[in-house]
Parts: structure tokens; sequence; C-alpha cells
């Protein structure tokens, strides 16, 4: 923001480009245009960018940095680093996932092929499902390869990504058929089944046998990534990521507006006008010829006066800080190790089945499904030198099948059984109760978060706490879908010079910047 500017208020009345939101796809879109020579406008409700993609110091004199929301990286391309000259770093994980299974555990290490084989000969008796994982995720490592490289890209059409994909079982198998009869056929263990449904699930409240393949969606946009499937650790947090693009965006001399909440959007499709209100309650309008919006679909429809069907996030996310990493049950495993990658728990594949019935009955799961993960194992850069020197580390917990609709009539009381319940199971594993490794903040409460869908409508305006603004969709043209610039690259609205930039666009989900760099692309075409 210019030192002319007000405090929540645009420098002029009139851009090229206003961007509604300053999460990290409104601030890849930014950047692009500006750099394009657009003027560029970003107006965002909060006192600061980035959205889900935040590091905060999550508790009261704890100089630790946690990614709070948004908090692993493998669909942000290369090319748009590059491209934007962001100065941002992730690092790979040797460790892929722990998975405890009664006095032992699935280790997959991916530094150790012999080690992952007695792994799973341990657990399940055989190698057969190591054999059967190696292919599945050669397959899958094969698709990545082909798939990942057009989500920037104009948008193919149906016919041209099954030539794309080029294997008419695996495009069968991901793109036509429940995504569990895949998954079954392959694997004859519960516990491995489970672990590779639960790619399926992230966020997403579904089963393996989803007719509306629901599943497969998720699945695919979280082993494609990168064209490898890694989910790599964001150097310095997730915040690292946001302040290198609100710099972008600066050095390309747009326009960032902090606290500034946007009321409303009238458009004839040819000029918009966006209304706001800044911090101080003052209102104002600023006109643009387009409007690129980063945030939900249902949302845009408010600020536009028209309808939209209200999306349903379903998962809970628990930020915890720990003195040290609790000991396992497994002795034969390092904590170290166990928890560098994910950390299963409750999640056989009849445990998510079972979780998944529950919670559609309108129960919390009796057993949570969840993942866990260490992020200062990888990158302790978030933590202060005393607190390194001490040991502490982080904790998150990503839980799955917590749909919004178990906690509207109790939102805190749910939250906190849904909460004992969850670190119940972790604790069922551990040869110590977790809560007796948790730090204790300025004023000795234990330094432990914990985010409901509720609290992520509330906190950063997804509607439902929906994190992929609505439900995923294949990443090929629909049918009918037109033959807009906007349209070819997936970001269209019913007008014009309104286009999505956030989650909400097709191949949009995740910490991606894809969104933003598809509707930048669109709208550059556009004018």
């Amino acid at each position: 923001m210019s030192d002319e500017t007000a405090p929540g208020f645009p420098a002029h009345g009139r851009y090229d480009v206003v961007v509604v939101g300053g999460g990290h796809n409104g601030l890849v879109a930014a950047a692009y245009l500006a750099r394009a020579g657009r003027s560029v406008a970003v107006l965002e409700r909060q006192e600061h960018t980035g959205g889900a993609a935040v590091s905060s110091r999550v508790f009261p004199g704890v100089d630790a940095r946690l990614s709070r929301y948004s908090y692993l990286v493998s669909l942000l391309p290369e090319q748009i680093v590059r491209e934007l000259g962001l100065r941002f770093e992730t690092r790979k994980r040797r460790i892929s996932s722990y998975t405890p299974v009664g006095s032992g555990g699935l280790l997959v290490d991916n530094g150790s092929e012999a080690q992952t084989r007695e792994s799973f000969v341990r657990v399940t008796g055989s190698d057969r499902d190591f054999r059967s994982w190696q292919d599945f995720y050669a397959r899958t490592g094969a698709l990545a390869q082909r798939v990942f490289p057009t989500l920037t890209r104009p948008l193919p059409t149906r016919d041209e990504m099954r030539g794309t994909v080029d294997d008419s079982a695996l495009w069968e198998s991901i793109f036509e058929r429940p995504l569990g009869d895949w998954v079954e056929r392959e694997f004859a263990d519960d516990t491995v089944r489970g672990v590779v449904l639960t790619d399926a699930l992230i966020g997403t409240f579904t089963h393996a046998h989803d007719p509306s393949l629901l599943q497969n969606r998720c699945f695919l946009y979280h082993v494609i990534g990168g064209g490898t499937g890694d989910w790599d650790v964001p150097v310095g947090g997730m915040g690292a990521l946001t302040d290198a693009l609100a710099t972008a965006v600066r050095t390309a001399g747009a326009e960032i507006i902090t606290g500034c909440a946007v009321t409303g959007i009238e458009t004839d499709g040819g000029t918009a006008e966006v209304a706001f209100t800044s911090g101080d309650g003052k209102a104002g309008v600023v006109a643009a010829r387009q409007v690129l919006v980063n945030a939900a679909p249902y949302e845009l429809a408010k600020l536009l006066g028209e309808s939209a069907e209200r999306p349903e996030g379903a998962q809970l996310k628990i930020n915890m800080l720990l003195r040290r990493l609790p000991k396992l049950r497994d002795t034969a495993v390092d904590p170290a190790d166990a928890f560098a990658g994910t950390f299963h728990i409750a999640e056989s594949s009849s445990q998510l089945a079972q979780a998944y019935r529950e919670a559609a009955a309108g129960q919390l799961p009796s057993a949570p499904p969840a993942e866990i993960y260490c992020h200062t194992l990888t990158d302790p850069s978030i933590l202060s030198p005393e607190l390194r020197a001490q040991g502490a580390h982080t904790l998150t917990l990503f839980g799955l099948h917590t749909p919004a609709r178990l906690f509207a009539d109790d939102p805190e009381g749910a939250k906190a059984r849904l909460v004992d319940a969850t670190l119940a199971q972790l604790d069922a594993v551990l040869a110590e109760p977790l809560r007796d490794c948790l730090a204790l903040d300025g004023d000795g409460k234990p330094c432990l978060e914990a985010k409901s869908p509720v609290d992520l409508e509330r906190d950063i305006g997804l509607p439902g706490g929906h994190i992929f603004h609505r439900d995923l969709e294949f990443p090929y043209l629909p049918a009918d879908s037109g033959d807009s610039p906007a349209a070819r690259w997936g970001v269209a609205t019913a007008h014009p010079n309104i286009l999505l930039c956030g989650a909400g666009a097709i191949r949009g989900g995740g910490v991606s910047g894809i969104g933003g760099h598809n509707a930048a692309m669109a709208a550059l075409e556009t004018t």
C-alpha cells in the first residue's frame, strides 16, 4: 500500500483490475497482471494478506510461528515461483507415512525400499501389498508427470485429457469408476487400503464408493502435485509464501489495501463497481474493467445479490506446540521418523468407512480419523533459538469426516468433544499421554488450538469451512462451458468481466496459485 493511500482505502477510483481478496491466489493474479502493465488494486478484508496461507504466533508469549490453516505445499508449480521471482523454498520429507498397527506399525520410508518392504511384511504378513504399492504409485507418478503440466494451460477437453493420461485402465480407475474399486482390487490389507484412501478424503466428506466420484477428484489433486505427488514443507512456514507473493505484487506496482471489506459488486459486463467498507467504517466504491474474485463462488454470489449452493467443509485442524515429541508404543520406530511424515491414526479402510457412516447419520465419529505431522523436524526455523535448544516441536493434526453440520447446534461443545475423542485415538498408540508433552503458553495454558469448519468460516471467510471453496472438479473442460478465455481457463462466472481466481476455480484448490495464474491469463486474453 502506498504512503498516499488512506488506511483501508484505494489510492484511485478506477483500475484496470480489482482483485477481491488477498489470499495467495489473489496475490498471484495481481502480480501477473501488474507485471503485464495493468493497474491493479487488491482489496483484503483482514489486516493482513494470505487468507489461509499464513503463519501466526498462535500461543501468547511463545515465539513459534505456526502455519495456522494451510500447512503443506504440493500443487504450487515451479513455473509460478520462477516467473514471479519468488524467494520461497520447500523441503522434501524422507518419511512418507507411519501408521500404528497393534504393537508395531507401517513405516513408508522414501529413502529405503528395503525398510519399507520389511515394514509391509511385518504388518501384512507378506510383501504382496508392498509390490502392489510400488506398482500403484508408479502409475500415479506417471499420471502426475502427464497431468500436472496441464494445470497452468487452458483446460483440455475430456477426450484430450484422456489422451494425455494415455492409460485406459488408469483412466477408468480414476475418471470413471469409484476409487474404492481400484484400491480394493490392488490391496488386501485394511490398513494399507486406508492409507491410500486418505488422499481421497482431505477436506472432502465422501466415501470410497461414492458414485459421484467426489473422492476420485480429491485423490487426483493429492497425487499429481509437482509432477510427483510429493507434499513438501514450506521453509519458514506458510506465511513465507504469502510474504514472497506480497513483495512480488508491490514490486510489480500493484496496490494492496488491507482492512478493506468488499460489500457488493455490480457489473454491466463492461465495467464493474466494487463497494467496500474500510476498517473505520467508511464506505467507498471503486470501478474496474475486470474483477477477479479470490473468494468462494458462494461468497461471490452474495456480493452480486445472487444465489448459490452453500458448500460444507469437513475437517478438524489442531495446532500444537510440544516440549518434546511423545514416545511411541512401537519401540522399533523413532518418534522423529514417525512424526516427520504423515502419522495416520484411526485411518484403516474400515475405520474410515465407519467414521463416515456415523458422521452422515449426524453423530461425531466415535474414533475420529486424523493425520499428523511435525513441521519442525524438517524446518525448525519457525521456532525461536530458545525453543529449538529446549527440544520443542510443533504438531499439526488434520481430522477427517467432521462436516460442518455436526457443529451447528453446539459449536464449541462439539469441538471440545471431538478434540478429546481425537486425542484419545492418538494416546492409544503412544506410550504416554500427549497432553503431558504439550508446552505451556505465557498464561500457563496448554499450547493447543483447534479449528472446526465453523471456525474457518468465522476466521477466514470460508463458507461452511470448505477448504476448497466448493467441491473439486476434474481438470478438463466441462461440457457446454463455452469458448471464452475465462471458460477455457476454468475461471468463468455468469458475468464476462468477473472471474474466479481462488480455490473455487477449476483446478484452483490447495496452496497452488493455479487459480490466480489462470485467472490472470484469462484476463490478459480478454483485454
